[in-house]
């Protein structure tokens, strides 16, 4: 069973808006067997360009009853229901805070119309519910009004159940509020990452890195990271569909590539705190860095040329480190060097590599 609403607010800052009107369709499958729409006393104004885009003004609000007059009508309809939305994160968000304030612990498992459309309605030039009813053909009436655009939303949701030949998308595409398909998606993640030293990147599901993380044990912090429930956590194990991982060996490259790459790929989660550079050069103008590479036998190299870092890499051949132009050929250039001699030069400051070895020039 579902409940396909739509909400009309007041507009305002995050999470001070007030509900004025809401129509909810209870949907079973093939056709709407309950329903309840009704307008809201906010008991705020609504702002202007709101009152422009939906009609609905204060005076019309004024003898309108007040959300906890209707939550109980709200709470039963949607009972044993998924919930069913055009962008369903806006009006759950809305539903819930009002819920709150009246110290209720609202919990719906919910679907969304927008995510749903994207996968089974390709190519589509827009996925707001005005244009893309208008191109599927889904007559709409009373645009920006609760009912019809919620009735709009039960049509296109019809269309949706009816794409799903194979009904396994509309089901995996369930959000539940007690996070079970969730925590099982989270666990499956943090099963396939070895418990080793280096770097993770978590990404979305067009494989864009919205996260990078390092960690002695990049498996613990993976796990840490899904059992924190902050904004910002939560948001990451939401949009979280596959890890990728880079064993770094030691803390100084897992330090370097860290940095180097918070720069490039400026995942969305990532705290945007720019790194101090350093004017500083290194005690000597030419010389190797090496440490623990990431097997046996394998060598972590670093080229620091005329006083810059040339680049970073791996070696387990001896020749490769003795000829100079053999080792420029393997090492990864570095295009940052400002950044990544800071992070080099805080690391000599208090800890040791293996082995310097200081070239002529």
């Amino acid at each position: 069973m579902y409940a396909i609403l739509d909400i009309e607010t007041t507009g305002g800052k995050f999470n001070e808006e007030g509900i004025t009107e809401i129509a909810i369709y209870k949907f079973d499958g093939h056709q709407v067997v309950d329903q309840f729409i009704s307008l809201v006393n906010p008991e705020k104004p609504i702002q202007e360009f709101v009152v422009k885009l939906t009609g609905i003004n204060n005076k019309m609000l004024r003898n309108a009853p007040k959300f906890y007059e209707v939550a109980k009508r709200i709470i039963e309809i949607t009972s044993d229901c998924v919930l069913v939305a055009h962008n369903t994160a806006f009006d759950y968000r809305i539903l819930s805070t009002e819920f709150d304030r009246l110290g209720y612990d609202f919990n719906r498992n919910t679907l969304c119309t927008v995510e749903l459309s994207q996968k089974l309605i390709l190519n589509q030039a827009s996925y707001s519910l005005g244009k893309l009813t208008k191109s599927l053909g889904i007559p709409m009436s009373d645009r920006h009004r609760a009912s019809g655009d919620a009735l709009a939303t039960v049509q296109l949701f019809k269309l949706l159940l009816e794409k799903d030949v194979n009904k396994t998308i509309i089901q995996s595409s369930i959000k539940y509020f007690d996070r079970r398909q969730q925590k099982q998606k989270l666990r499956k993640l943090i099963d396939e990452i070895p418990a080793i030293e280096g770097l993770f990147y978590i990404h979305d599901e067009n494989g864009k890195v919205i996260y990078l993380g390092r960690g002695n044990n990049i498996k613990a912090e993976v796990n840490r990271l899904f059992l924190k429930v902050t904004k910002r956590a939560v948001k990451i194990q939401d949009r979280a569909q596959s890890i990728s991982f880079e064993k770094t060996g030691n803390e100084l490259f897992r330090r370097l590539k860290y940095y180097i790459e918070l720069e490039t790929l400026s995942p969305k989660f990532n705290f945007n705190k720019k790194r101090k550079t350093t004017s500083l050069n290194f005690n000597n103008d030419n010389f190797i860095l090496i440490d623990k590479g990431r097997e046996i036998e394998e060598h972590a190299i670093i080229l620091i040329e005329n006083n810059e870092v040339f680049g970073y890499g791996y070696t387990n051949l001896g020749y490769q480190e003795n000829k100079l132009e053999v080792l420029k050929s393997i090492l990864t250039p570095i295009q940052n060097k400002e950044l990544s001699k800071a992070v080099i030069k805080n690391y000599l400051n208090k800890n040791k590599v293996q082995k310097i070895i200081r070239l002529t020039p």
